[in-house]
């Protein structure tokens, strides 16, 4: 079994859903007492999330870089990124580090293009709703992709205010099952939940198109490439 070297804390509430994850889906793939083998660098999330909002993404690229690599030294066999918008800084990690970055977004884009989807919505941090870095990663896999015209500052806010705290709120999944139909109404046939944190809120009973969960797609890539 490959060592997984998960960097996480981003918010810690995902973080947790990454260990538990990977941690059954190996028990069941394996049997008895097997459990995943992992390395973890969980950081605070704080620091991090003032660079996001003063959009100094090199230092906060420097830092996850030089977890990476700690990682890496420590007998790690690749990295798992446990958050979407921190992939903006994926090609610091990458430069940094000998091995390979399970990237979030190809493991999302692999499984709806295997079910057979091409115009999808993507909800997400203002970050990854409206910077390229995730995007462009989907549309390589020939995705087209919507994101909401509309409450793309009340969707951000409960993530950061809410969902990163645990707190889930019946009125904030109105609002996000709102986005979700006004993005169906332009033509989406799925809807990727592209924050790890969202998952806590939202799932296939509270949407009228089908979710797809890229916490849940990047721990089953993981776990595939460990097992591999």
């Amino acid at each position: 079994m490959s060592v997984i070297g998960l960097i996480g804390g981003m918010s810690w509430e995902s973080t947790a859903l990454y260990y538990k994850q990977l941690n059954e889906l190996v028990r069941t793939q394996k049997g008895g007492l097997h459990s995943a083998e992992i390395l973890m660098r969980s950081v605070d999330f704080a620091p991090i999330a003032q660079m996001q909002k003063d959009g100094a993404w090199d230092e906060a690229g420097d830092l996850l870089a030089s977890h990476a690599k700690g990682l890496e030294q420590a007998g790690a066999d690749f990295l798992v990124l446990a958050t979407n918008t921190m992939h903006l800084v994926a090609p610091h990690i990458e430069a940094a580090t000998e091995i390979p970055l399970l990237h979030i977004a190809d493991s999302t884009a692999n499984a709806l293009t295997q079910d057979g989807f091409e115009r999808v919505g993507l909800l997400g941090t203002a970050f990854t709703m409206e910077k390229p870095f995730l995007i462009e990663r989907l549309q390589s896999h020939g995705l087209d992709i919507v994101v909401p015209e509309v409450d793309r500052t009340n969707l951000n806010a409960i993530i950061f205010d809410e969902l990163c705290r645990g707190i889930i709120s019946d009125q904030s999944r109105a609002t996000y099952q709102r986005a979700i139909e006004g993005m169906m109404a332009r033509g989406a046939e799925a809807v990727i939940l592209g924050c790890t944190e969202i998952t806590l809120l939202i799932g296939d009973d509270d949407s009228p198109i089908p979710t797809y969960d890229s916490t849940d797609l990047h721990v089953r890539a993981a776990v595939a490439k460990a097992l591999g």
